[in-house]
């Protein structure tokens, strides 16, 4: 299946209507339709098993909803690119994330926005919530904080904790990575790949393209080149330059983008285009800032071969939707209790392998609707944890 562009702008009037009294219901599994039916699903049934599961704590799984459930969290403090705009505000796109559970990877989630921003708090709300639900997806939470709050999660709870703007993120991105070079004929492990921006993402993206072989990262914040020799960098920018910038370039986007084959833009700044004629012939430019690209992709393509974004409006959309519900649905479906940096490069795998049915320089990964993705992604993740012995 190709990927798609839609061909007429969606209005306002369309947008606001789409939200209109949310975009999330709770529906019945059963009906309930006599006596009968009432008494099996409430009183006098439901007691029978309530006892059961008192008496033996892993039959909830069997019948509650809880262990297919995940909960989508925010504070709202890095909401797409409008920044810290609150819990309330979050909640659109946190109804919008659970959509995309149930549509794409089949699974049940519910939104749940904290109003509070401490990372104490919001690892006691959810330890104390850990029995209605099976998993997390953290979103929309910023940096540095949301590094401690995933970690910290990971230790707290015995089930899948993964923060999407993070890892969703790297995974397709390496997945888009792949099929770029396999249609340009290249391999990845001798690129030098310049990441602009050390939020988030960036980390995230630079750490699983080191795990995919990339040797030579070179990432850069707000101050320039990020490097050994560099004062006043909090601990894990500091992790970043013991591990990255092999050649040891100082300075800004234009040194290290000077014979740089791929550029990763996750910064949220826009940039000079002329600082692309710095890299190789071949060069690949992924601008995945949102709404508004690093670079446009008409200006960028006129120095490399092949450009992607992070919109739909574009070729190439690099898309979180393409990872996260078979991530999710593969860790569940193995009964996973946390998720590893192989059953990520296993999830970047699978998107690439579907992506190779039909790969070209406008096609490097599929269509975010492309309904092979969330399945395959699901058995591949479900696959590494096994073998990782996370299950």
């Amino acid at each position: 299946m190709t990927g798609t562009t839609m061909t007429t702008p969606v209005t306002d009037t369309e947008i606001f209507e789409g939200h209109e009294g949310g975009k999330l219901s709770v529906a019945a599994t059963r009906p309930i339709s006599s006596p009968r039916d009432l008494s099996v699903a409430y009183t006098p049934g439901v007691a029978k098993v309530s006892r059961a599961i008192a008496e033996d704590a892993a039959k909830a799984k069997r019948y509650t909803w809880a262990d297919r459930l995940v909960v989508v969290v925010s504070d709202g403090t890095a909401v797409l690119g409008l920044g810290d705009i609150g819990a309330s505000a979050s909640l659109p796109v946190m109804e919008g994330k659970s959509v995309l559970f149930k549509t794409f990877g089949g699974l049940d989630s519910i939104p749940l926005v904290l109003d509070t921003t401490d990372v104490d708090e919001i690892i006691e709300t959810l330890v104390r919530l850990r029995p209605s639900f099976g998993a997390v997806n953290l979103e929309d939470i910023s940096a540095p904080r949301c590094f401690e709050l995933e970690d910290r999660l990971k230790e707290a709870l015995d089930c899948p904790v993964m923060h999407d703007d993070q890892h969703g993120t790297a995974i397709v991105t390496l997945a888009a990575l792949r099929g770029a070079n396999q249609v340009l004929g290249k391999d990845i492990s001798g690129q030098r790949v310049v990441v602009s921006g050390a939020g988030a993402a960036g980390v995230a993206c630079a750490r699983i393209l080191q795990n995919a072989g990339v040797a030579d990262v070179t990432v850069l914040d707000s101050r320039g080149i990020i490097h050994s020799g560099r004062e006043g960098l909090n601990p894990i920018k500091q992790k970043l330059a013991e591990t990255t910038n092999t050649a040891g370039l100082r300075g800004g986007l234009g040194e290290a983008l000077k014979g740089a084959d791929v550029f990763l833009g996750l910064s949220g700044a826009t940039i000079d285009e002329s600082l692309l004629a710095g890299m190789t012939d071949d060069a690949i430019v992924f601008a995945l800032s949102n709404p508004d690209p690093e670079v446009h992709p008409a200006a960028a393509s006129r120095y490399a071969k092949i450009v992607a974004t992070g919109r739909s409006d574009f070729p190439n959309q690099i898309n979180n939707v393409l990872a996260f519900p078979g991530v999710f649905r593969g860790a569940l479906d193995s009964g996973a209790r946390a998720i590893t940096e192989n059953m990520k490069l296993a999830a970047a795998e699978a998107i690439f392998a579907v992506a190779q049915d039909d790969l070209g320089p406008d096609r490097i990964v599929p269509s975010p609707l492309d309904p092979r993705v969330a399945p395959e992604v699901a058995a591949a993740v479900a696959k590494a944890a096994e073998a990782d012995g996370v299950v």
